[in-house]
């Protein structure tokens, strides 16, 4: 604690701590948006390496929380259900990831919030959307295709997952889980590529582990406040932080 004081200043943990509780919260409640709270709240006073450091492995453990909440056979179960989705979603981000640096992010980032603060509003005013049951495995494919395109090139793919969640209907408990085990498979590759790029080193590797308390605490909390949702309440406040996450898209895009 000692060299984290030292390197980072008692100020700057204390805001970093309250970002991540906020963070886990949200993710509790909803099943996700900690990646796009802590890098947006994080990277406004951290160097964006650092951000990006700082919430890999509070992310991975919440990941691994949110899978197995319900144990090992019901997160299998999601898994093998969704697992051309996941398995699409796995092997894009594999592919594109090297192509980061060819495609501007901002491009992609004004893309993604045009879609999804499109969806959540359209979702919140009574619109909903056809069920792909009748033709799921090729719908699947695609949402696969276009999640793990935009996680390779920029880190964000759980926005069309959960796109593909609701548009099914997907009950509150299995959303979640779904969200959880998706995000787990992809976000085991990001993790280690981040290691062999350096992003996670002896300097950033202390304040990640730090920060896995914080993000634990508020995801319990939020965890206890999901339980108490009904299926109709979870929907509208998922669409609700949803919306807010394309916007965050959006001024990632503009600014």
């Amino acid at each position: 604690m000692d060299a984290l004081l030292d390197t980072y200043g008692q100020a700057t943990l204390l805001i970093a701590t309250a970002i991540m509780l906020f963070g886990g919260f949200t993710k509790g409640a909803v099943g996700f948006a900690l990646p796009m709270i802590a890098i947006s709240g994080l990277g406004s006073f951290l160097p964006a390496h650092t951000a990006l450091a700082a919430l890999i492995l509070p992310v991975f453990i919440t990941n691994l929380w949110q899978t197995f909440r319900q144990g090992v056979g019901a997160a299998w179960e999601t898994f093998w259900e969704f697992r051309l989705l996941i398995g699409m979603v796995f092997v894009t981000i594999a592919l594109t990831a090297q192509l980061a640096a060819i495609i501007p992010d901002e491009v992609l980032f004004l893309f993604l919030g045009v879609v999804v603060t499109g969806f959540g509003i359209v979702q919140l005013l009574g619109w909903k959307p056809p069920s792909p049951d009748g033709a799921r495995k090729p719908v699947e494919f695609g949402v696969g295709l276009v999640s793990g395109f935009c996680g390779g090139l920029s880190g964000v793919w759980g926005p069309p997952i959960l796109m593909y969640l609701i548009a099914l209907d997907t009950p509150k408990v299995k959303q979640v889980r779904a969200q959880g085990v998706s995000f787990l498979v992809g976000g085991v590759i990001l993790t280690a590529a981040h290691l062999r790029s350096g992003v996670l080193n002896e300097e950033t590797t202390p304040l990640s582990l730090a920060l896995v308390v914080p993000a634990l605490i508020g995801m319990a909390l939020g965890l206890a406040f999901q339980d108490r949702l009904e299926q109709k309440t979870f929907r509208r406040l998922t669409l609700i932080v949803l919306c807010i996450a394309g916007l965050n898209l959006l001024r990632r895009g503009l600014f």
